[in-house]
């Protein structure tokens, strides 16, 4: 699935020469509610020549492998998938201008683990201030970040992205839709200047798949505002983390795996471990600060 717009869904489809085809298709009534999204594999009856005036059905949807998931908020019990089948989220946020939105980085990381995806963090506009006080504050959980700014080349990003299947996810005004034009560019992204209150108006309107011109593929999300983390839970979160989760079986039922609940085992974990385990916990602990809190930044 490359693009969904208003009901229509445009699929990729190997041609009869062996080439991609884009092929233009509604969902079929035998699927209910079951949705597709950008990076959905599915399967078509009908007309798949992909000419003008066209159109196929979808009638299956294959088991996703990974989901990039959201609710509206985090009282909403709804979770809505916005990208499917995807293996690394790039966070993209600037360090500067505006300035880094701490708490929804960490619901961004807590989307990507709960999700399956790999995080890798792109620091933008590092010509105005350097990103080291981001990667202190993440260093705990060891999470990619390459830092890029618009005079210096996108190869180590390229070198990460290279024959896989990236999504894009960042705020307005950090430089999202500057960078996608980069790395593709006949993708002509829509792009907005950054406000005198340091807020960037919305520029993108929909998820669309484009593919890089080395290999791979990236999904470009429309700017998110918040992330909705209703769906998500402390189990969840720690269960990302392998020694982290084998600890965390020796944890009471219900335990949040907060400095606050008293019978944590990850507590004991940490603290008959080497220094860098304390720095992990404190790490894994800050993203559980971020399932269940709304506010400014999240």
């Amino acid at each position: 699935m490359v693009a969904v717009d208003r009901g229509r869904m445009t699929v990729r489809v190997e041609g009869p020469d062996g080439a991609p085809v884009e092929v233009t298709a509604m969902r079929a009534r035998e699927l209910g509610r079951h949705g597709v999204v950008v990076g959905d594999r599915v399967r078509l009856v009908g007309d798949t020549t992909g000419r003008p005036d066209t159109l196929a059905r979808i009638v299956f949807i294959e088991e996703r492998v990974t989901s990039l998931r959201r609710t509206a908020d985090d009282t909403d019990p709804t979770e809505r998938v916005v990208v499917a089948n995807a293996e690394q989220l790039v966070v993209v946020t600037s360090v500067a201008d505006p300035d880094p939105a701490l708490g929804f980085l960490d619901r961004c990381l807590v989307a990507a683990y709960a999700g399956g995806l790999e995080p890798l963090f792109c620091l933008t506009k590092t010509d105005l201030a350097s990103p080291q006080p981001l990667l202190d504050r993440y260093a705990g959980l060891d999470v990619g970040a390459v830092p890029v700014s618009r005079d210096t080349p996108l190869d180590p990003l390229l070198e990460l992205l290279t024959d896989r299947t990236s999504v894009f996810v960042g705020q307005s005004g950090v430089g999202k839709s500057t960078l996608v034009n980069r790395l593709v560019p006949d993708a002509d992204r829509a792009i907005g200047d950054v406000s005198k209150v340091g807020k960037g108006r919305h520029t993108s309107s929909s998820a669309v798949l484009f593919d890089l011109p080395g290999g791979g593929t990236i999904v470009d999300t429309p700017g998110i505002r918040s992330l909705g983390l209703a769906h998500v839970t402390a189990d969840d979160v720690v269960g990302a983390f392998e020694d982290l989760a084998e600890a965390a079986a020796d944890c009471p039922p219900g335990c949040g795996h907060s400095a606050e609940d008293p019978d944590c085992a990850l507590d004991a974990w940490a603290a008959g471990g080497p220094p860098g385990r304390a720095e992990r916990l404190a790490s894994v602990r800050r993203l559980l600060d971020a399932v269940g809190q709304v506010g400014p930044g999240y």
